[in-house]
């Protein structure tokens, strides 16, 4: 084959994308009768949840990522691919990707999502996602480097233009980010820029709904709305923006605001791949799927995670695009595959829904579970406990926990790297 994957008498296998969902399901099957082939466009496991800490500096982006090739060593039967796919093609049984052609017996979409900008140029043009490493990491350069501008700056309104940042999107993500850069600004910036009044920095969160955390309770939306009035961070809810040119940010009914930072942190879509029907996709771009995870009219191709769509008595309108809704959607295939291989039945799926969590900094957080709400300091525990045993691999806790307990006890982190690509120009022989 052109991707070289040996043939065997093992059924194939192939899982496109390493996230929660893809990355589960391989190491569930590899120890089953399965050839995996695991195809993503990064060689690492990114962990989501703490993209916003990469942003504000609070941890390094190696420390939530894990090579994937590191996680199935001495491991024969699964095979890393770094590609891109261009294309499936269900009958034939073949997806295509850069390195070539792939066959498979059981094909698994695993991609995710990417960020929705609802179709405002303007928002996908100057604002700044937060959905992947890089972009994680790019955001961090943005914002270092508007507070190393600002002390060249002498006109108020330009600084504090350079210093304000906005974000859009009231979910764990905005909330999580305005936290930490609520703490940055109170804690980091006064004494890395002695020279600049943070006082004319503001921090401003723009919610279209009602409510903050709208997957979550309402006592818990208004208690993160209160911690995060207490860091002194505006909340704007049921308030809309509707255009951005980089420096004036235009709301509906409200005054513009001035900020060359926009955090879109507003919504999500699918992943889809080429190959894929429009009869087969519901809204946000995700896949039609049905109770064993199986794409509408597609054999042996299925859906997990946040581009899968499935309709269910309990979650009608689909199940939440969160990480548990992968991990649970992966085992199950994963057991379904292997009662394949015994002759036995296959079982439907069923999101047994654990509780959410979100944290708004420093002893500040709220914690949903189907039994128990609470706040403070011991959800605050609590999130980073099941963070940080969420995270792949052992150093990358024991390094994640020392940055946090540093910084607890510190007040302070020394991450604040502006790491710029760089461009090698080739030198031309006369």
């Amino acid at each position: 084959m052109p991707v070289n994957i040996p043939e065997t008498d093992q059924k194939r296998v192939v899982i496109v994308g390493a996230g929660f969902a893809g990355l589960k399901l391989a190491r569930k099957l590899y120890k089953k009768n399965y050839q995996i082939v695991l195809v993503d466009r990064n060689n690492y496991h990114q962990f989501q949840p703490l993209f916003y800490q990469v942003a504000t500096s609070g941890l390094e982006p190696s420390s939530i990522s894990f090579p994937l090739r590191k996680a199935f060593q001495k491991i024969k039967n699964v095979y890393v691919r770094i590609t891109n796919v261009e294309r499936i093609v269900p009958e034939k049984k073949v997806i295509e990707t850069s390195l070539g052609h792939m066959w498979y017996d059981y094909l698994v979409l695993a991609t995710g999502a990417t960020t929705n900008f609802f179709g405002n140029k303007s928002f996908e043009t100057y604002g700044v996602p937060m959905k992947s490493v890089s972009e994680a990491l790019y955001l961090r350069n943005r914002i270092l480097l508007n507070f190393e501008k600002a002390v060249t700056v002498r006109d108020p309104k330009e600084l504090r233009q350079l210093l304000s940042v906005l974000v859009v999107g009231g979910g764990p993500t905005g909330v999580e980010v305005c936290g930490a850069l609520a703490e940055m600004k109170k804690f980091i910036l006064p004494k890395d820029y002695p020279d600049l009044d943070f006082s004319s920095m503001e921090i401003t969160l723009v919610e279209a709904s009602p409510q903050l955390l709208g997957g979550m309770s309402k006592r818990s939306g208004e208690k993160a709305k209160k911690y995060l009035n207490d860091l002194g961070i505006k909340v704007l809810l049921s308030h809309k923006v509707v255009n951005y040119d980089g420096k004036t940010v235009e709301l509906e009914d409200h005054e513009s605001f001035q900020t060359e930072t926009l955090i879109w942190a507003a919504g999500i879509q699918g992943q889809s791949p080429e190959g894929i029907q429009a009869d087969q996709i519901a809204r946000g771009n995700r896949i039609i799927v049905d109770r064993y995870n199986q794409v509408n009219g597609l054999k042996d191709v299925f859906a997990l995670g946040d581009i899968a769509y499935m309709e269910t008595p309990n979650y009608p309108t689909g199940h939440p695009q969160v990480a548990q809704v992968a991990l649970q959607q992966a085992s199950t295939l994963a057991g379904n595959l292997t009662n394949e291989q015994e002759g036995k039945a296959w079982v439907q799926f069923e999101y047994h829904d654990k509780g959410s969590m979100a944290t708004v900094g420093r002893n500040r957080a709220v914690v949903d579970l189907p039994f128990l709400r609470f706040s403070g300091s011991f959800a605050w525990l609590t999130w980073m406990f099941v963070h940080l045993m969420s995270i792949v691999g052992v150093k990358n806790r024991l390094l994640i926990f020392i940055n946090w307990l540093w910084k607890y006890f510190t007040f302070d982190q020394s991450l604040r790297l502006i790491i710029k690509a760089s461009s090698r120009k080739t030198e031309q022989t006369p």
